[in-house]
């Protein structure tokens, strides 16, 4: 089959993705199953070959880092029920002066979106923005959309979250570099999303206060009295060192696997069995079960632990059917088909780029869910990946920046700080959806540049 048909049967795979997720109601995970069905019988795999590739592809996903994935998520809801989420959360306010608190909440959102979803860490850190924002005098346009700059950002680039921890299991690298680079990365683009964030706020005047705050909500007062009531209780909580624990621990594991292998020849069984990806984020959830006993109760754990489970069915089979997908590509050929018709040289690790950003973009302005966007993205560049002459990890963070790129009405996460702001759906795309699509941008950037740059 020519590799123009080859092209033409995966974008009608990918059509039959989004129909499937925005005209059908189906979840994303049937969908992508399906065009993975679809992709393999139209480019001449054998109908049982078909399947075949299907389930390997999942059950290798699954193999990878489907127990990272349910750790990091037990882990994240332990530490948002022992009250540790907030405490980190205060002291690194605490720690800047009162004009520069707003920061504050972004770079608290950054850190704590490193184990905990965005929804989760939005929660746990607007009643405290709110209260910073009443006493400093600033517009909830700067307290939400700083947070989300920074959630959004960890969320996207920093392992142990989903995506980002599947990126070195597609593209097969070392988990340790996207840790590396995530954070580095990361970092920059939370200090410079917020500077520019401040910079169209304050040189546009973009924002309306009339149109863009819902005056008929009277949730801002409702956080301030809660977050009061819940200082005053004098609930006991962890301290701070007790708290980042669980977040220290799976990063040093996965460094030290990473130290190990590039200090020696062979890589020693410690450093191999510490930094396997399984075994850190068992480690620190561990750690999260430890600290948390005290301060919520044995009793409760397997409840704090069932309630985080809850949302990981859903990202596990995404994930999972993330991964079929990419082995039927991989098995039919199609990202050779795509690399064909690009051109040798620079020109074409520009245009891999460019695509696998496009590829994310497109899927997360059509369905919303930054998860299946740059799942979907980083599973059709995967094939591609040897041979475009470029360290995977700048690919990964071109799909993943694409996926991050513009949450807007048909994304949760919109919704979910729109609302627990006060906000008009107006004010959440000034915000919000302002605030994700810079920090996209950010990334995409340092991706480029890594590429073009350290190859």
């Amino acid at each position: 089959m020519s590799p123009g048909l080859m092209i033409v049967h995966l974008v009608l795979a990918i059509a039959i993705i989004l129909i499937g997720i925005i005209v059908l109601k189906l979840n994303a995970a049937i969908s992508m199953v399906i065009a993975s069905v679809y992709l393999g019988i139209a480019v001449g795999l054998p109908l049982m070959e078909t399947v075949d590739a299907v389930g390997k592809g999942f059950g290798n996903m699954m193999a990878g880092i489907g127990l990272p994935i349910g750790f990091g998520i037990i882990l994240g809801q332990l530490l948002s029920d022992s009250g540790g989420a907030n405490v980190i959360a205060e002291k690194i306010m605490a720690a800047l002066p009162e004009r520069r608190a707003i920061w504050g909440v972004s770079l608290a959102g950054f850190i704590l979106s490193i184990p905990v979803f965005f929804d989760v860490t939005f929660v746990i850190l607007i009643p405290i923005g709110i209260t910073i924002a009443a006493r400093i005098n600033v517009k909830m346009a700067y307290v939400t959309g700083l947070l989300t700059i920074g959630a959004t950002t960890a969320h996207c680039v920093v392992p142990p979250t989903p995506n980002p921890l599947a990126a070195a299991e597609i593209f097969k690298f070392d988990l340790g570099i996207m840790l590396g680079v995530g954070l580095v990365v990361g970092l920059i683009t939370v200090i410079l999303s917020n500077f520019i964030y401040i910079w169209i706020h304050d040189k546009f005047k973009i924002w309306n206060e009339k149109k863009d705050v819902n005056h008929s909500s009277n949730i801002t007062a409702e956080l301030i009295a809660r977050r009061e009531a819940g200082l005053e209780s004098g609930t006991q909580r962890p301290s701070l060192l007790l708290a980042l624990v669980p977040i220290i621990v799976p990063i040093v594991c996965i460094l030290v696997g990473t130290v190990g292998k590039a200090l020696f020849d062979t890589q020693p069984v410690w450093s191999k069995f510490l930094g396997d990806k399984t075994i850190a984020m068992l480690l620190g959830t561990l750690g999260a079960y430890a600290i948390s006993a005290k301060y919520i109760g044995r009793n409760k754990l397997e409840d704090s632990a069932g309630e985080g489970l809850k949302s990981a069915g859903v990202v596990l089979l995404i994930t999972g059917a993330g991964g079929a997908f990419a082995n039927v590509i991989a098995t039919a050929g199609v990202g050779d088909s795509i690399l064909s018709l690009l051109n040798t040289g620079t020109s074409s690790k520009l245009a891999a780029m460019f695509l696998a950003f496009t590829i994310g973009l497109i899927f997360r302005v059509a369905q919303g869910s930054g998860t299946v966007a740059g799942m979907t993205a980083m599973t059709i560049m995967a094939s591609m990946a040897p041979a475009i002459g470029i360290h995977p990890v700048w690919i990964a963070l071109a799909c993943l920046s694409g996926g991050n790129s513009i949450g807007h009405v048909n994304d949760s996460g919109f919704w979910v700080a729109t609302n627990m702001s006060g906000l008009t759906v107006t004010g959440g795309l000034k915000t919000y959806t302002l605030g994700s699509f810079i920090s996209a941008i950010l990334i995409f950037i340092q991706a480029l540049l890594g590429a073009m740059i350290i190859g």
